[in-house]
């Protein structure tokens, strides 16, 4: 209960913030810049190094990755048949569509419905996202920027610097040659800031006004993010015959609402944040009652 409250609290602060003006207008991205160059690098140190890789959990570094090219594939069809929509907006609906939200609200829905032991599986489905993210997420928002004309130089770039990516090496590699145990509670210090941060970031930009003229937009992303996306993956495992933990957990990671980070993505990108915030902020209230609904078929169809 205690981890649905801090999500409902932290929204709720957001935009309560927002509407009393207490914050400057432009304060949400500070705290984005926190999040990417703080936060988020310090949630690869605190889970890779203590990962033991095997052959099981290739199934959810690899659902990850199926679910970004099916929204990706799932959006550009989407766009074709709707030509008037801006490779701007299509390009933030990819980020939302595809991308899910493994870890700050993944992690507390999974120890609420499963159990703590399960996040190791979890973990694997958030550093695979985020390496997502931060790369074909990182070459999708530059294409798609009307800003910006896409060059190998600078994606490379873009994608080589990004902080969570480089940090997802780091925490690979260093722990390899250098005892690392000593920064632990530091590091745990700086990843717990991430999901409160991210969600009271979201609040700030979140507005509902004018919700009804982007409907269709939102409910195209969000019927693939909450539905289609873990029905296929749920698919694929039904074909191969996987069964178990590991099974149930990666589909309920896929059921999740959209990654928060890419909303900050599409953000600094101007791909119609306002859109791509609203997909955020709808999705995270719709899935309290769809991953209910995931729980219930994972339990009890028999088929995992």
């Amino acid at each position: 209960m205690a981890n649905f409250l801090i999500i409902a609290l932290c929204i709720l602060a957001g935009i309560v913030f927002r509407k009393t003006k207490t914050l400057p207008k432009d304060a949400h991205k500070g705290i984005n810049a926190w999040i990417i160059y703080i936060a988020l690098p310090a949630v690869s140190f605190k889970y890779l190094p203590h990962i033991t890789f095997t052959k099981e959990l290739l199934l959810p570094a690899l659902a990850s990755i199926c679910v970004w090219l099916l929204g990706w594939l799932y959006i550009t069809v989407y766009k074709k048949l709707n030509p008037k929509i801006s490779t701007a907006t299509a390009g933030g609906l990819k980020l939302t569509s595809s991308l899910s939200n493994t870890s700050f609200i993944g992690f507390p829905l999974i120890m609420a419905y499963f159990s703590e032991k399960e996040l190791a599986i979890a973990i694997i489905c958030d550093q695979i996202t985020f390496t997502i993210l931060s790369t074909l997420g990182v070459i999708t928002a530059i294409r798609s920027s009307q800003a910006q004309k896409l060059d190998v130089k600078m994606v490379v770039k873009k994608v080589f610097t990004f902080p969570p990516f480089i940090a997802c090496v780091l925490a690979l590699i260093l722990p390899r040659f250098l005892d690392l145990s000593t920064l632990n509670p530091l590091v745990d210090k700086l990843a717990s800031t991430v999901g409160p941060l991210a969600l009271f970031s979201i609040g700030l930009q979140l507005k509902f006004g004018g919700w009804y003229s982007e409907i269709k937009h939102i409910s195209v992303a969000l019927i693939y993010k909450l539905v289609l996306a873990p029905l296929a993956i749920s698919l694929i495992v039904i074909v191969l015959g996987i069964t178990g933990t590991v099974a149930k957990i990666t589909i309920f990671e896929m059921a999740m609402p959209t990654l928060l980070t890419s909303g900050i993505v599409a953000d600094q990108y101007n791909l119609n944040p306002k859109v791509a915030n609203l997909v955020i902020g709808i999705g995270i209230v719709l899935s309290f009652i769809t991953t209910g609904f995931w729980w219930l078929f994972l339990t009890y169809s028999g088929l995992f």
